[in-house]
């Protein structure tokens, strides 16, 4: 097949979830072969039901999706099922062939050094750390050997090295590639086109250039539109002054008028929508607990994994009210493994003050309940019930109509993110705890999320792998857990 034949194209495509959430309305776009090419728009817009499309676990309700005779298509999710947690690393990678692969331990060796892990193939998916699974995850489609790799939010969770580990991979990647992710540095070192999904429209526009370009183009598109109809509209009122005047003065003056306002009707015309830049969450606090006074938490020891064996080491670490706690180390240190026994109070060398109301944000968002709907999770959060409040602090996250009728499990990552801020702010904690909240969140709302963290007035553990997130978040003190080790 010549490079330039397309081996995917979207012909007059929609789908929706009901009549009530319609994703894509007569799409049209095709992707050729070797394209490295970023899919964007905003969270629940439906970007990954686009990859379930492509490799036909969902079809559309119209229209024609072509694919290339024989094409092989891999797809490295952003979580790994929850029923694949238990799974040995053998039996992981053995899922992703529908038929029985002989001698696959090299393969697995092969594919797990591509991705920067060693793993023993009898160990249990769930003990890796969330970057570790996240190289997991890759390591499924890669290993597949697919002509068409599709990658929804990669960088999540991964570390600097693991980061620019697969950056590389992805610049010397002679196969074509298709990637979910908001993470513009990542995304601009090796795409050379766009797709952007609408949410409005629900229409999707190819564009050429990398992910910077196209957030410049569509801001002087946007720019362009609002100018010409700036212009118009002065025109129109001037028209329609105009016209208002000559049709009071009677006689030929009101054909003179008549042919004013069919001038204004063509004006109107004229006018172009405006393209909608996706909504922003609106700037929030997470009030503090109030009350607290003295040390909040105590650490005085923790546990780091070193070559797969457990080292613990000493702390001196007492967290007040109103500081900020930065968590550092590299993927499988043990830093999710730490939150988690600060949490639930089992490390001997940690203590949560009693009485302090804990606000726990996990990468895996499984202190949400994936059952509930999103209305009754927020209501839960509340100490006291308050639908007023509680449907105003989630329209605030971008949670409105039906979304917050709707089963947490029903919705996208991005969108469970946003979930579990809109809890925070009704817990009103006072030891916050985060990790890795920039998982999954539009590129958009995180600046607000940033000034939200740096201005909690409680205690306050974060970890995160962007560095430009953490530099806009007031930090008072760092626990590096890979120094020394």
């Amino acid at each position: 097949m010549a490079k330039e034949e397309s081996i995917i194209r979207f012909e007059g495509v929609s789908f929706g979830y009901g009549v009530n959430k319609p994703i894509l309305e007569e799409v049209d776009f095709p992707i050729r072969r070797g394209m490295k090419i970023a899919v964007m728009g905003q969270n629940g817009a439906g970007k990954s039901t686009l990859f379930t499309l492509m490799t036909g676990a969902k079809k559309p309700e119209s229209g024609e999706i072509h694919v290339s005779r024989g094409l092989t298509v891999a797809t490295a999710a952003q979580v790994i099922p929850r029923g694949d947690l238990d799974l040995t690393v053998q039996a992981f990678f053995e899922k992703c062939f529908k038929e029985k692969v002989y001698d696959i331990d090299p393969k697995i060796d092969a594919v797990l050094e591509t991705v920067n892990l060693k793993a023993p193939h009898d160990r249990v998916v769930k003990s890796f750390s969330g970057g570790q699974q996240a190289r997991l995850l890759l390591a499924s489609a890669l290993i597949q050997n697919p002509d068409l790799l599709l990658l929804d939010e990669p960088t999540n969770n991964l570390d600097k090295a693991g980061i620019e580990h697969l950056t590389q991979f992805l610049v010397d990647y002679d196969k074509t590639v298709i990637v979910i992710s908001h993470d513009a540095e990542f995304l601009n070192a090796f795409t050379t086109g766009v797709l952007y999904l609408d949410v409005y429209t629900r229409k999707i526009e190819q564009y050429q250039g990398n992910y910077t370009d196209v957030q410049a183009d569509i801001l002087a598109r946007i720019d362009r539109e609002n100018r010409k109809n700036a212009q118009l509209a002065k025109k129109i009122q001037e028209n329609k002054e105009k016209a208002n005047f000559f049709a009071q003065k009677g006689g030929k003056m009101r054909l003179v008028a008549k042919k004013m306002r069919t001038e204004v009707e063509e004006m109107e015309e004229e006018k172009v929508d405006v393209r909608k830049e996706d909504k922003t969450i609106r700037p929030f606090i997470i009030p503090a607990q109030p009350g607290l006074s003295g040390v909040v938490l105590s650490l005085t020891s923790y546990t780091v994994h070193k070559d797969h064996k457990p080292v613990t080491k000493k702390a001196n670490v007492n967290l007040r009210k109103n500081q900020h706690l930065l968590l550092k180390g590299p993927n499988g240190i043990g830093k999710s493994t730490l939150l988690e026994r600060i949490v639930l109070g089992t490390p001997e060398g940690s203590m949560i003050t009693k009485g302090v109301k804990v606000g726990y944000y996990r990468q895996d968002f499984s202190t949400l309940d994936f059952d509930a709907t999103v209305y009754d999770a927020l209501r839960a959060a509340m100490g006291q019930p308050d639908d007023e409040r509680m449907r105003s602090v989630a329209a605030s996250f971008l949670i409105t109509g039906d979304t917050i009728f709707t089963k947490i499990g029903n919705l996208s990552e991005g969108q469970k993110g946003l979930v579990a801020f809109c809890s925070l702010v009704l817990e009103k904690p006072g030891l916050l705890i985060l990790d890795e909240p920039t998982n999954h969140i539009n590129f958009r709302h995180l600046p607000i999320i940033a000034k939200a963290l740096d201005q909690y007035e409680g205690a306050m553990i974060l970890v995160s792998h962007v560095p430009e997130f953490v530099s806009q978040i007031r930090i008072d003190d760092t626990l590096d857990l890979g120094a020394g080790v």
